[in-house]
């Protein structure tokens, strides 16, 4: 499997990291999974899991709607509002965030940091730190006891496998066809300000996590990518569909090397005008 993954990579642009658990096969791959990258929208998968740590449960009433609109159709405005609500907002316009770092504390993730200003899809994430959250959305505990309670774990898998359609592609790519799929992806690009790093400057940032249930099958995925650079001259989203395509490829190699019996050859994607349509309704973050 780690042949096939390398391969899926060979001649791709797009800087990747990757991190794998399957815990029927007993086994884990990596590969760079603690470099810290962009969160684009996978940040939010640790607004839910911090929404439910406070909450000590399941959502109800504004909490639950503003989750599910954060995490099915991956609403930037929900994911604001939540986020500070989760924070300290002693100055309005600079959030502290100090809910959702006791949540990361508590589960371990050491390498991801915070954005201090409230541009949430600027913090940085590492593979090794998301398959962590997969970790705690999936499992009942560790040595100190659970994170989560049981009925909070099912709620956080239930919102990622009711995402809407045309954001179900990256790690979901070539998975078994009777696995239960659990996905939340990620995307932006960043501006071309001069205070942004000049490897930065206009590139796209496409990341994906999923754990697959049911069946048997019991493992978990996170593929974070950088480096996806749009030709001179060439449509913007064409950055975009590279990480894409990027991830992709990781999965099919991934889910095969697994589940080769299970796994189709070519796995079920959206047809790349609905990717672009999606495109349309995220926008970037303003830095």
């Amino acid at each position: 499997m780690e042949k096939d993954i390398d391969k899926a990579l060979q001649g791709r642009e797009s800087v990747a990291s990757v991190a794998l658990y399957d815990r029927k096969h007993g086994i884990s791959c990596t590969y760079d999974e603690n470099r810290q990258q962009d969160a684009a929208s996978v940040i939010k998968t640790a607004i839910l899991g911090a929404l439910l740590f406070q909450n000590k449960g399941p959502l109800t009433g504004d909490d639950d709607t503003l989750a599910r609109k954060m995490i099915t159709a991956s609403d930037n405005a929900s994911a604001t509002t939540l986020w500070r609500k989760l924070s300290d907002l002693t100055n309005p316009s600079a959030p502290n965030p100090v809910k959702i770092q006791a949540f990361l504390d508590r589960v371990g993730m050491k390498n991801t940091v915070l954005d201090k200003e409230g541009f949430w899809g600027l913090s940085q994430v590492t593979a090794a730190d998301q398959l962590k959250l997969l970790t705690v959305f999936t499992t009942n505990g560790d040595a100190e006891g659970p994170v989560l309670t049981g009925e909070a774990r099912a709620y956080a898998l239930s919102l990622m496998n009711q995402v809407q359609a045309d954001q179900r592609w990256g790690t979901p790519a070539g998975a078994p066809k009777n696995a239960v799929v659990h996905v939340k992806n990620g995307w932006l690009q960043r501006s071309n300000n001069p205070d942004v790093d000049p490897y930065d400057r206009l590139d796209w940032k496409v990341n994906s996590m999923a754990a697959f249930t049911g069946a048997d099958y019991d493992y978990g995925l996170v593929v974070l990518t950088e480096n996806n650079r749009v030709p001179a001259g060439r449509p913007a989203q064409e950055g975009w569909t590279y990480g894409i395509n990027t991830i992709e490829g990781v999965a099919r190699a991934v889910h095969h090397g697994l589940y080769p019996q299970e796994s189709p050859s070519q796995g079920v994607q959206p047809s790349r005008q609905s990717l672009v349509n999606q495109l349309k309704l995220q926008p970037a973050q303003p830095r």
